[in-house]
């Protein structure tokens, strides 16, 4: 038994270099892998990556493919796509003190040569929202509100969207383009939209009134128009009749008159007259003094 000592000894520490060399080869081919793929990295398109040496900003990259020290740059990326971000509950009052629940979405996009800043201030995009635009643009919103009265604002809501983006522009100072801000919805209270209902309820039975006088104001005009018409034609045939008759008239008179000058001018034309006249009998019965008809004695 102590002679196989030694050999158990050799077996052991055998093992054990065996075991240490292993360990090693695995941590060198472990430190291989981390080097061959943490020395590249990709950035997509409609991207920007910030690269981090140990923490520190040390510059940008484009989209593609780049390559960085393993185990001591980083890069974070930052898109630089359009965004929009919604508000879905804003409040606000009128210039006529009238409450309303508004709903907006802000769409905006981070320019490729500010991503550094947007790291550097804000370390992500959600940072930089909760910090820029959920603070000033519901105090734009309500503010520029406020300029309207509640119908006006609806009646004008293309200028209110436009002064809101203008009012939401000019507030944010920050590594940020505002693109365009929607007002999405506009909710008044029950009551007020209520009044609305019954003010425009009103205003249509006014003007159905309006509509139903002025179409029996035409109605009436028709009426008259006819009437006239009808009393102008009845006018115009009396005229024509009475002037019928007067000229009737003076044609008559004109043949009276001259045939009363043509008998007095040929007395014998009044006797030839009496001739074609008499039926050819004589009368029954003569007064003492008197003649026969159409006989002149004298002659």
């Amino acid at each position: 038994m102590l002679k196989s000592t030694p050999n158990v000894d050799l077996s052991a520490k055998l093992s054990n270099s065996l075991s240490l060399t292993t360990i090693i080869l695995v941590m060198v081919v472990i430190l291989a892998l981390i080097s061959l793929f943490g020395s590249w990295y990709t950035v997509d398109q409609g991207e920007r990556g910030v690269i981090l040496r140990n923490g520190k900003i040390i510059g940008t990259a484009e989209p593609g493919l780049g390559f960085k020290l393993p185990m001591f740059d980083s890069v974070v990326r930052i898109s630089t796509q359009t965004h929009t971000t919604s508000y879905q509950a804003l409040q606000a009052y009128s210039r006529d003190q009238q409450p309303a629940t508004l709903r907006a979405s802000v769409t905006f996009s981070i320019p490729p040569d500010k991503v550094e800043e947007v790291y550097a201030n804000f370390k992500s995009i959600d940072s930089m929202i909760a910090r820029l635009l959920d603070r000033q643009v519901p105090t734009q919103v309500e503010n520029i509100f406020g300029k309207y009265t509640a119908i006006s604002v609806v009646q004008e809501r293309i200028k209110f969207g436009i002064d809101v983006t203008e009012a939401i522009k000019k507030s944010i100072k920050g590594p940020v383009d505002i693109t365009s801000v929607q007002i999405e919805n506009i909710d008044f209270s029950n009551a007020y939209e209520k009044s609305v209902e019954d003010r425009m309820r009103a205003e249509v039975e006014v003007q159905t009134q309006l509509q139903n006088l002025e179409k029996e104001r035409v109605s009436a005009q028709i009426a008259v128009t006819q009437a006239q018409a009808e009393a102008d034609s009845q006018l115009a045939r009396a005229k024509a009749e009475a002037e019928s008759i007067r000229i009737k008239g003076i044609a008559e008179a004109t043949a009276i008159k001259s045939r009363a000058e043509a008998l007095a001018q040929n007395q014998n034309l009044v006797e030839l007259t009496k001739a074609e006249r008499w039926d050819g009998k004589l009368p029954t019965t003569m007064l003492p003094t008197g003649t026969l008809p159409f006989i002149d004695a004298k002659k």
